[in-house]
C-alpha cells in the first residue's frame, strides 16, 4: 500500500510540474504577445522626422532580426510592421527610396524588404544602390503579379529572394523564417573558427565547437603534432583538427618498432570500419617505441590526442633543419582557422556524393611538408 501510495504521489508530482511548465510557458508568450502589440501601438506615436519623413519604427526586446520596409502604399508597410513585430522582429518602415538609402547608411539591418514600382527611385535601383552600400544586408524584393519577371531579374544584382502581394500572414512570417535561417547558417559558415593555445591536458575538455592548439608542441602540415621530449625524441599522434574531423576511430595502424622514415611518408593509420585515413611523419628518423595502448583502446587516439593518445616516439636524424617546416604556437592559429573554414566548404561542396576519409586524406593529411618545401634530411 505504502509503494503504491509512493508512486500515485511520483505522478501526480510529474503531472503537476508538466501543468506548472506549459501555463507559464503560454503566460510567457501571452505576455511576450502583449509586449509586441504595445511596441506597434508606441511606434505609431513616436516621430523620426530628423533620420526619415515617412520613417516608422517599431523596435522589439531582444529582437530576432532587423527589418526594414520600403513601399509607397502605407497600407502594406502597415501590414509589414503588425505581422513582423509580433513575429518577433524589429521593423523599420519608409515610403520611398532614397529615405531607406539614408536609413542603410546609417544603420544596420539584416533584411531590406523593397517594393518594385515606386516613384522617385525604383526597386531595381534600390537593390543596386543597397547591394553596394551594405553587402551584408539581405534584400528582398516586393512584387505584384505583373512584375514577377523584374523581380526575379534583380537577383542578379544581389536580391536573395521575391515576396509577391497581396500576401497572408502566414506567407510573410515564414519567408521571414526562411531567409532568417539560411541568413544565420550563411553567417555561422563565414564566421572565424574559436582556435585556441592550451596546455595538452585541457584540450579533450573543451566545448566541441572549438579547436585547440597544443602549447609546446609543433603541428605539422599534414595534421600529425610532435612534441620533443626530453632526451631529444620526437612523439607524435594527430592533432586537434583531424580528430574532429574524424570522429570515431575503431582501429589505430601502428609502425613496428625500427622502422625508419622520411618526414611527409606515411607513418600510422587510422580505421573506422572500411574508411582509412593515414597520417604522416612530421620529422624524419626511426621509430624507437610505439604507444600498445592504441591497440586495446583506439578511441585513446581522439579522445586524449595529446596524452595517453599519443602514437609512436621517433629518435629524429635532422631535426634541427626540419623543425622550420613545422608550426607551433599563435602561427597555428590562423591556419587552423583557414583549414576549418576548408574544410566546411569541401563537406558542402561534396553534396549528395558525400564526405568521405579518403577526401580528408587527399586534402588535408599530406604530403606532411609545407608547400613547395622539399623534403630534407637523412634516414
Amino acid at each position: 500500500m505504502t509503494a503504491l501510495l509512493v508512486i500515485l504521489l511520483v505522478v501526480l508530482f510529474v503531472v503537476a510540474d508538466v501543468i506548472v511548465r506549459t501555463v507559464s510557458k503560454r503566460m510567457a508568450a501571452a505576455r511576450e504577445h502583449r509586449e509586441r502589440e504595445a511596441v506597434l501601438k508606441s511606434a505609431l506615436q513616436l516621430s523620426f522626422a530628423d533620420e526619415a519623413k515617412s520613417l516608422k519604427r517599431a523596435e522589439v526586446p531582444h529582437a530576432r532580426a532587423r527589418i526594414l520596409a520600403v513601399d509607397d502604399e502605407a497600407i502594406v508597410l502597415d501590414s509589414f510592421r503588425k505581422i513582423l513585430v509580433l513575429a518577433g522582429f524589429s521593423v523599420d518602415t519608409v515610403e520611398n527610396g532614397p529615405e531607406a538609402l539614408t536609413l542603410l547608411r546609417a544603420r544596420d539591418y539584416d533584411f531590406l524588404f523593397s517594393d518594385l514600382k515606386m516613384p522617385v527611385m525604383d526597386g531595381v535601383e534600390v537593390v543596386k544602390a543597397a547591394k553596394h552600400l551594405r553587402p551584408d544586408t539581405d534584400v528582398v524584393v516586393i512584387t505584384g503579379y505583373g512584375t514577377i519577371e523584374t523581380a526575379v531579374e534583380t537577383m542578379q544584382f544581389g536580391a536573395v529572394d521575391y515576396v509577391q502581394k497581396p500576401f497572408t500572414e502566414e506567407e510573410l512570417v515564414s519567408m521571414a523564417n526562411r531567409l532568417l535561417i539560411k541568413r544565420q547558417a550563411r553567417q555561422q559558415a563565414q564566421a572565424r573558427p574559436t582556435v585556441r593555445v592550451v596546455a595538452p591536458a585541457v584540450a579533450e575538455i573543451v566545448a566541441g565547437g572549438e579547436y585547440c592548439v597544443p602549447g609546446g608542441a609543433f603541428v605539422s602540415p599534414g595534421h600529425t603534432w610532435a612534441r620533443i621530449d626530453p632526451d631529444g625524441q620526437v612523439l607524435m599522434g594527430l592533432d586537434d583538427f583531424a580528430r574532429k574531423a574524424l570522429g570515431k576511430v575503431e582501429k589505430v595502424g601502428l609502425p613496428a618498432v625500427g622502422t625508419r622514415v622520411k618526414r611527409g611518408e606515411p607513418l600510422f593509420s587510422v580505421r573506422r570500419g572500411e574508411d582509412v585515413a593515414r597520417f604522416r611523419a612530421a620529422v624524419s628518423g626511426e621509430v624507437s617505441k610505439v604507444n600498445e595502448a592504441l591497440q586495446r583502446a583506439p578511441e585513446l587516439v581522439t579522445e586524449n590526442p595529446y596524452d595517453d593518445g599519443w602514437v609512436c616516439l621517433v629518435r629524429p636524424s635532422d631535426l634541427a633543419a626540419e623543425l622550420g617546416g613545422l608550426r607551433i604556437g599563435k602561427p597555428v592559429v590562423t591556419w587552423y582557422q583557414d583549414e576549418v573554414i576548408r574544410l566546411h566548404k569541401e563537406q558542402q561542396a561534396a553534396g549528395e556524393k558525400g564526405w568521405t576519409w579518403a577526401d580528408l586524406e587527399a586534402r588535408f593529411l599530406g604530403p606532411g611538408v609545407a608547400p613547395n618545401e622539399p623534403v630534407t634530411g637523412t634516414v
